[in-house]
């Protein structure tokens, strides 16, 4: 697939929020229990750290977004983890297994070098297996497991705890 990546812009909200819905709704791949708003998403990009890295794929075919990719600065409240971003990656259901991952990887791991990251972390849950495995393949390492990290209805989820260094 021919992508192109840039950065979230506030008019990408839409066609983010179209993307993330679905994988929310899903309730099988992320920890997101909640669809989110398009203003809300706006207003997220919009309020974005300067700090962080927020790249979409873009299908030259079509234009349209079919993936996205956000880091954001692990914390706020002390300078001690300014080399440390967390990741989010999200790809549109229809079009999974087509690189889109790999080329968002690429990209932010470029910026987040020239923004000062050293390390990335994140959380996957424990029974997306897919989505470890592409993390996995893009250099990351577990950590850790968050046993019960999630909680939805009765059912616990546990989170693997992973991380890159870059």
């Amino acid at each position: 697939m021919n992508l192109l990546v840039r950065e979230a812009q506030p008019n990408d909200a839409a066609a983010i929020v179209g993307v993330l819905n679905p994988i929310i709704e899903a309730s099988v791949y992320t920890a997101f229990d909640t669809p989110l708003t398009v203003q809300f998403e706006r207003e997220y990009i919009l309020n974005f750290p300067q700090r962080g890295v927020f790249h979409v794929a873009v299908s030259c075919f079509d234009q349209k977004i079919v993936g996205f990719q956000s880091m954001e600065p692990f914390a706020n409240f002390t300078h001690a983890f300014d080399h440390v971003g967390i990741i989010g990656t999200y790809v549109d259901l229809s079009y999974r297994r087509q690189g889109i991952s790999k080329i968002l990887f690429e990209a932010t791991f470029e910026t987040a070098r020239h923004k000062g990251y050293e390390k990335i972390l994140t959380y996957v849950r424990a029974d997306n297996f897919a989505a470890l495995a592409s993390y996995l393949q893009h250099g990351f390492r577990i950590i850790g497991t968050a046993q019960k990290q999630a909680k939805f209805k009765e059912t616990y989820v546990d989170e693997i705890i992973i991380e890159r260094f870059l």
